[in-house]
């Protein structure tokens, strides 16, 4: 039978702090102790995880990958532990649900908002922390338990090889908007009169490009492409200012006209683009990334929960 390796909390207490205050010195003025104590400690960590927890860049002492996962866990250890010392000595208990929640940079900021802000709302309070990053590093994150959720607007199988569970939360159709100058005009003859159109769209490995392109190709459609943008907002943010025609979901499309002032030219018809969370468990369990669920499939996208 295996022995089980413990870990030991002293050490883990005296990296935390080290990470946390900046440096060993300052750690050793918070706990008091020597610095050749806290050095060895720290050694004595590493050594035991197998991995180095810290570099040093000049003077300066910098976490690793690994001391970044092990200070994050180390955070939410005695976060825990003092709440537990709280309520234990009769103090009330007020320390919210905490929500990690990975957005992929391919899905507009709009959406993104319109998905999670139901979790802001729910009894009892949540601290959300949201981080926005390619679909493959945010991946890699949940199945390493870094975070809660991804929300992604492609299943997980198509851009990483990892663990982790699709969990649709509806679908939307496409429209195109622009400008109202360029609406007016582009909406004359729509869709033939836009073979030569400004167009501004999304890069080339995200769905909402995929879509439009085989929609280009179906209408027989050659757009002119102004720009192509990874980061959805500044694609947004240059159709506001006229610059070209840009593509958003039906699902806020009430959203989009009234926020950047832009008038609908015409939508794809039933081609479709697809809004994900993915967890690392078969079933979402974590109560506001269940809130998020159930309100984006009855709400945001009408979808029927299963």
């Amino acid at each position: 039978m295996a022995v089980m390796e413990w870990l030991n909390y002293h050490h883990l207490l005296y990296f935390w702090m080290v990470a946390k205050k900046g440096s060993i010195a300052r750690a050793c003025e918070e706990l008091r102790l020597a610095q050749p104590t806290i050095s060895g400690q720290l050694r004595a960590l590493e050594e035991s995880l197998g991995e180095k927890l810290f570099a040093r860049q000049g003077r300066r002492l910098v976490l690793t990958d690994s001391g970044h996962v092990v200070y994050r866990y180390a955070d939410e250890i005695f976060a825990l532990g003092r709440e537990l010392t709280d309520v234990l000595r009769g103090r009330p208990r007020n320390r919210p649900l905490r929500l990690i929640v990975g957005v992929s940079d391919l899905i507009p900021k709009l959406i993104a908002y319109r998905i999670l802000e139901p979790a802001l709302r729910m009894r009892g309070g949540v601290q959300m922390e949201c981080y926005e990053d390619t679909p493959e590093k945010l991946l890699l994150n949940l199945a390493g338990h870094e975070c809660d959720l991804v929300l992604t607007d492609a299943p997980a199988y198509s851009v990483a090889r990892v663990k982790v569970f699709n969990h649709l939360l509806g679908s939307s159709g496409l429209a195109l908007f622009a400008s109202r100058p360029l609406a007016n005009f582009y909406r004359k003859r729509f869709p033939a009169s836009l073979t030569g159109a400004p167009f501004l769209l999304p890069m080339k490995n995200s769905a909402v490009r995929q879509i439009l392109d085989q929609w280009f190709e179906a209408q027989s459609v050659q757009p002119r492409i102004l720009g192509e943008f990874q980061d959805t907002a500044l694609l947004t943010a240059f159709g506001q200012a006229g610059n070209g025609i840009f593509a958003a979901p039906m699902a806020i499309e009430r959203e989009v006209r009234s926020r950047y002032r832009v008038v609908k030219i015409g939508d794809l018809g039933s081609r479709l683009t697809e809004y994900y969370a993915i967890s690392a468990e078969r079933k979402i369990k974590h109560p506001a990334a269940t809130i998020i669920a159930e309100v984006a499939k009855n709400k945001l996208f009408g979808v029927k929960a299963t």
